[in-house]
């Protein structure tokens, strides 16, 4: 996991953020990273599932016919 470092951060900022993350009963760390995480990462993320799902039903389904191989799988060699 990163580490960050804020340096030079107003004193009267600090103090905000104790205030803040008392009021939501977390440590100021943990007030800072939540703030982050609901600022920089997008709202909705794309689920790749749900996307294809959602093609399929545009484009009127998708049929497959695929057929597994049957035959065992060879184990892997580490020489």
């Amino acid at each position: 996991m990163a580490v960050v470092t804020v340096r030079n951060l107003p004193e009267e900022t600090h103090r905000a953020l104790k205030v803040r993350a008392s009021r939501h009963g977390r440590s100021t760390e943990a007030e800072i990273r939540a703030i982050l995480e609901e600022e920089v990462r997008p709202k909705k993320r794309l689920q790749v599932g749900t996307a294809l799902a959602a093609f399929g039903k545009r484009v009127g389904g998708l049929d497959l016919q695929i057929l597994r191989d049957q035959k065992p799988t060879e184990p892997a060699a580490f020489e």
